[in-house]
C-alpha cells in the first residue's frame, strides 16, 4: 500500500511539473519528470520549437518539428561581398580542417548542425547572452541510460566509443566519467529560456540541453553533459588570415531572413537589462560586461574584457589570453559591421611539447619570452624559432556576465580580490 501511495505521489508530481513546462515543451514531448533545473524557472521565449530555425536539424522524433535545410558553404572570396572583415564569425578547427560560421546567420538561426573532419557538430550562438559554443553531436551514455531511451523511442540507434572520443571526453569530464555508448543527434532550437540561455532540444528523446552547460537539464537525458569543442569568437579577417582555405557558412539557408542586420540593436548595452532574466544579479560586475569565462582546474574564472583589452595579454595558472582589436560586436548597432570594436580573444595552454611558455605584448604583438617568436590571436607561431608551431585551444565562452554568474555564482573574477 504504502509502495502504490509513493507511486501516484510521483505521477502526480510529474504531471503537475507537465503542466508548468511551457507548451512548447509539451509540443515536442519533452519529459518532465526528469529534472536538474526548476522546471517553474523555464520560460518561454517567444518563438515555438524550431520557430528559430536551426539548420542542419533533422525533424524531432515525435514529428512536431519539421526539419531543415543542411548547411551549405561558400569560398572566402564569394563571402567577402557579403561578409565585412570586422564582422564577428565562429571559426571551429578539427585536425587542421576549418569552417567560418558568421554571427550575422547565426544570430538568425542559433544552432548549425554539421559535419567537419568527419565528426558530427553542432555550433550555436545564444544572442541573449552572446554565448558561442560548439558541442560534438554524439551523446555520451551509460549502460543504464540505454534501455530507457529504447523504451522511449526504438528508432534511436546507438553507435560505439572511438578511441579519439573516450579520450576527449574523459579529459573533460575526469577520468571517472562513465561512457558506454554514443547516440547521434542533432538540435533544434525549443524556444525556451532558463537563465535568458537557450534550451536546445535533441531529435531523439527531446531533452532541453542548456546551451552555456552543455548538458540536459531537463527529460530523458538529464545530468548528460555534450562533449565541447573550442569555438572562438573573432573577426573574419582574423579567420581568414589564419585559414585561408576554410569554407563559410552560406546566406543560402532555405529561409528569408535580414542577413548582416542585428535584430537586437543596442542588446549588449552595459546597462541595459537581460531579456527574460530571473536570477539574482551579481553585483561584482555590470550585469552585461563581457567576459571569457571557463573552468580552470576545477574553480571557474570570468575575465573581464575590459581588463583583456586593457592587458592585452594575461596569465592564469598555465594558461594565457591574448585580446585583439578588429572585432565588431553582433549586438550593437543595427548593422554589424558598424557596431563598437569590442576586440576578440584566443585562450590556450601554455604548454608546448613539455616547455611552458611566458608571453608578452611586445613591439604590437604577442611574444614568448623564451624564443622571441611572434604569434596571432588564434595561437600560431608566425614568425621566430617556434614558427609553424601551434598553441593548444582552452575551451571557453565568450559571453555577458549575469548569464555565467547565474550558472557559476561560485565564480572567481580575474583581477578583482575574493
Amino acid at each position: 500500500m504504502k509502495v502504490l501511495s509513493i507511486f501516484f505521489v510521483l505521477v502526480f508530481w510529474g504531471l503537475l511539473q507537465a503542466q508548468n513546462l511551457p507548451e512548447a515543451a509539451r509540443r515536442i514531448g519533452v519529459d518532465a519528470t526528469k529534472a536538474s533545473i526548476p522546471i517553474e524557472a523555464i520560460l518561454s521565449g517567444g518563438p515555438p520549437p524550431q520557430g528559430i530555425p536551426a539548420l542542419g536539424f533533422k525533424g524531432d522524433w515525435q514529428g512536431a518539428a519539421e526539419a531543415s535545410l543542411e548547411p551549405k558553404f561558400i569560398a572566402q572570396t564569394e563571402a567577402e561581398n557579403w561578409l565585412k572583415a570586422n564582422e564577428p564569425v565562429i571559426l571551429i578547427t578539427i585536425e587542421n580542417e576549418a569552417k567560418i560560421y558568421p554571427l550575422q546567420i547565426l544570430t538568425w538561426h542559433e544552432i548549425v548542425n554539421d559535419t567537419l573532419a568527419g565528426e558530427p557538430i553542432a555550433v550555436s550562438f545564444c544572442p541573449l547572452c552572446n554565448s558561442s559554443l560548439a558541442f560534438d553531436r554524439r551523446i555520451p551514455l551509460s549502460k543504464e541510460m540505454q534501455e530507457p531511451i529504447r523504451a522511449l523511442n526504438p528508432e534511436a540507434l546507438f553507435s560505439e566509443v572511438s578511441e579519439p572520443f573516450y579520450t576527449a571526453y574523459r579529459l573533460q569530464e575526469g577520468q571517472n566519467a562513465e561512457l558506454s555508448a554514443l547516440l547521434e543527434v542533432s538540435f533544434g532550437v525549443s524556444g525556451m529560456l532558463y537563465n535568458s540561455n537557450m534550451l536546445m532540444f535533441d531529435t531523439k528523446t527531446s531533452s532541453l540541453f542548456s546551451q552555456l552547460l552543455g548538458e540536459a537539464t531537463v527529460g530523458s537525458l538529464t545530468g548528460t553533459r555534450l562533449l565541447r569543442l573550442p569555438a572562438p569568437i573573432v573577426s573574419f579577417a582574423e579567420a581568414q588570415s589564419a585559414y585561408p582555405d576554410a569554407l563559410v557558412l552560406s546566406r543560402d539557408t532555405g529561409f528569408q531572413r535580414r542577413y548582416g542586420s542585428n535584430p537586437y540593436v543596442g542588446y549588449d548595452d552595459i546597462d541595459s537589462p537581460a531579456f527574460l532574466f530571473k536570477g539574482i544579479a551579481d553585483g561584482r560586475l555590470s550585469p552585461k560586461e563581457r567576459v571569457i569565462s571557463l573552468d580552470l582546474a576545477g574553480e571557474s574564472v570570468a575575465y573581464p574584457f575590459s581588463l583583456l583589452k586593457q592587458e592585452r595579454v594575461i596569465q592564469d595558472a598555465n594558461i594565457v589570453l591574448f585580446w585583439q582589436e578588429g572585432t565588431a560586436t553582433a549586438l550593437g548597432k543595427a548593422t554589424i559591421s558598424e557596431a563598437e570594436d569590442i576586440g576578440s580573444v584566443g585562450v590556450f595552454s601554455r604548454n608546448l611539447d613539455g616547455q611552458e611558455l611566458s608571453f608578452s605584448w611586445k613591439d604590437e604583438q604577442f611574444s614568448d619570452n623564451e624564443t622571441g617568436s611572434s604569434w596571432n590571436l588564434l595561437g600560431q607561431a608566425i614568425s621566430g624559432p617556434l614558427q609553424g608551431q601551434k598553441l593548444n585551444p582552452i575551451v571557453h565562452d565568450n559571453t555577458l556576465w549575469f548569464a555565467w554568474a547565474a550558472f557559476k555564482p561560485e565564480t572567481r573574477i580575474f583581477g578583482l580580490e575574493q
